[in-house]
């Protein structure tokens, strides 16, 4: 692409996404992966359909450009939000007598 004279989108193109979308693999059963969507509903997802080597709790990026579908494991994200959660627990195991909360 000429980056000074940008091609303009087709007028016939499909949508494009305003930008990407996430993702979290809730579980995966067999050949099934339950996926939280953005808006906080959950699906259940072929597997193959995901990155390969996604695993549970992973954070997943779609974007959508004129028709093309990227998707990948956006691992920076996965990581972020695991450190965010683990802090969270470390807060309340911290206000436990026992040094753990228990269920």
């Amino acid at each position: 692409m000429d980056r000074e004279h940008p091609t303009p989108p087709r007028e016939d193109a499909p949508p494009t996404l305003a930008g990407p979308m996430h993702l979290v693999v809730d579980g995966i059963e067999g050949t099934v992966a339950r996926v939280e969507l953005p808006d906080g509903t959950t699906a259940d997802w072929d597997l193959a359909s995901l990155p390969r080597g996604v695993r549970e709790g992973d954070v997943v990026r779609l974007h959508v450009e004129h028709g093309d579908l990227e998707i990948e494991i956006d691992h920076a994200e996965t990581a972020r939000r695991r450190g965010e959660a683990q802090a969270q627990l470390d807060a309340l195991n911290q206000a436990t007598p026992g040094g753990e909360i228990d269920l």
